[in-house]
């Protein structure tokens, strides 16, 4: 009898022969999650007046969804690594379907807002586990690099593909669509993914789950982003908005410090400090700050200022998506396999960064066609061809036990980053509005220009970001090209001391 060689390199398998079927529902799956964070933005003022909700709280109806679902990705991520990630996708969009179908039924405000941290809930478990069965199913270099490119544009453009659904749906239909859709989504999804998902039985995580660890992160992270929606309505000294930064601070301390002792840890250290993983999460997140930023501005901007309807403003936004899939599929998957990472990602933050250049020049007067949609355009494929590799590298050389966890930082990178975004933005333009109209001695017929000029001070700030962002990538990430190809565990040399991030010992 021939002779079994153990050995503890990653077992090389054939591709699955049903993974471009598996990763359109996948993809799916990917932008229900994506999109219902803006679908219901365009909604809510109708939401709002049916339901009798006050403005005081109808923040909470966006804040409600983000509270959950960034408090809750890293447990979602080690459910997801403990369960098996296919059985964590079916049920997080099943959940996802029930919750979507309970808000789009709500009689009162109560019954919405609880709708709306269950969808949180159940993305925070479906998010990671779409994007770590992604990266096992695809490990052939070449169709990895297209899966990803796929995925990264559905990513980017999902936001902006639910301010159109949005605004059709409010308009045509009724706000409780905006909800209902997802049910649609959401069943498409499962039923392919339990026909042609297949997940392979490699390195599961079967550990007992670190409890001090999910109660430490998600009340960490639930008071960063509180603290940051405090920070918007209440303002940077209110002593809600300082006690809640500093209880994340030492909840998120305290966390590192039980991750850096218990045998378990609910999120690896060694996931965050390879620089090169680490660097992708940092500057995703930095640059989601700006991306959000931009989605509030402009919608107010071509609603309020342009007088733009709710479908006309989702219109304006489709160069971006364009872009954006052309940057990801074209420009991205081509080069994914013949440069390094960081020589797409840093010119496309700089692009992108370009394109938010040209919005600092809004004005009230300003020509959508000369303005508005040359930014767009640049926003969309640069952003398109950094979200690429980000995604990719998230899960580079990772433990196929760990791949969940992975997938959660970089959701977990942007979800903190748009709920941080929209505060800061929002205030920077606030503040920058009320200086003006000051300056101007309240002049009533300069609230437009006032506006405008608000939006035009955030938006500087957002360039800034992702000229950070750039910078990031380039000083951080320095893998070669054959990094964002390789599969979960594949990453030759990937947790090597030359690839970690130092830690300063005393």
């Amino acid at each position: 009898m021939p002779k079994t060689v153990q050995s503890d390199r990653p077992l090389q398998l054939e591709p699955d022969p049903q993974r471009w079927k598996a990763l359109i529902f996948i993809a799916i799956a990917q932008l229900m999650v994506v999109l219902d964070a803006t679908v219901v933005n365009i909604a809510l003022p109708h939401a709002q007046a049916s339901l009798h909700i006050s403005d005081a709280n109808r923040q909470w109806v966006i804040t409600a969804y983000s509270l959950a679902f960034g408090g809750l990705l890293l447990f979602g991520g080690r459910i997801s690594d403990l369960w098996g990630r296919k059985r964590a996708f079916i049920i997080g969009l099943v959940g996802f379907a029930l919750a979507s179908a309970l808000g789009g039924a709500a009689v009162n405000e109560g019954m919405l807002l609880g709708a709306r941290a269950l969808q949180g809930v159940f993305g925070a478990l479906l998010a990671p586990a779409a994007l770590s069965l992604l990266a096992v199913t695809f490990t052939e270099a070449k169709e990895r690099a297209q899966a990803f490119g796929i995925f990264g544009a559905i990513a980017g453009a999902g936001g902006a593909v639910g301010l159109i659904l949005g605004g059709v749906l409010t308009q045509y239909v009724n706000w409780r669509w905006a909800l209902f859709v997802n049910i649609f989504f959401a069943v498409i999804a499962a039923v392919g993914a339990a026909l042609y998902v297949h997940e392979r039985a490699d390195g599961r995580n079967r550990n007992k789950l670190d409890i001090p660890g999910v109660l430490l992160a998600t009340t960490g992270l639930v008071a960063l982003v509180y603290g940051f929606t405090k920070a918007a309505s209440d303002g940077w000294g209110a002593t809600i908005t300082i006690s809640m930064f500093v209880a994340s601070v030492v909840l998120l301390a305290a966390f590192v410090l039980v991750e850096a002792k218990v045998k378990a840890p609910l999120l690896p250290l060694r996931v965050i400090t390879n620089r090169n993983r680490g660097g992708v999460y940092l500057a995703l997140g930095l640059a989601v700050i700006g991306m959000f930023g931009l989605f509030l501005f402009l919608t107010y901007y071509l609603q309020q200022i342009k007088g733009y309807s709710p479908v006309m403003t989702g219109v304006a936004f489709l160069p971006m998506i364009v872009g954006m899939i052309t940057g990801s599929t074209q420009i991205g998957a081509r080069l994914m396999n013949r440069v390094p990472p960081r020589l797409l990602m840093t010119p496309g933050f700089l692009v992108a960064a370009l394109g938010m250049l040209i919005l600092t020049q809004l004005s009230v007067t300003s020509s959508y066609t000369t303005v508005v949609l040359p930014a767009l355009v640049l926003l969309g494929l640069g952003m398109g061809t950094a979200f690429m590799p980000a995604m990719s590298l998230s899960t580079y050389g990772v433990e196929p036990r760990d791949s969940g966890v992975a997938s959660a930082m970089i959701n977990t990178s942007q979800q903190v980053g748009g709920s941080i975004g929209t505060a800061l933005l929002s205030t920077i333009a606030v503040n920058a509005t009320h200086s003006y109209m000051v300056a101007h001695h309240g002049n009533p017929a300069l609230i437009n220009t006032a506006a405008v000029h608000g939006y035009a001070a955030a938006i500087w700030f957002a360039v800034g970001i992702l000229v950070l962002s750039a910078l990031i990538t380039f000083t951080l990430v320095t893998v070669g090209r054959d990094a964002v190809a390789a599969p979960i565990g594949g990453g030759a040399g990937a947790e090597a001391d030359d690839l970690a991030i130092p830690v300063i010992a005393h």
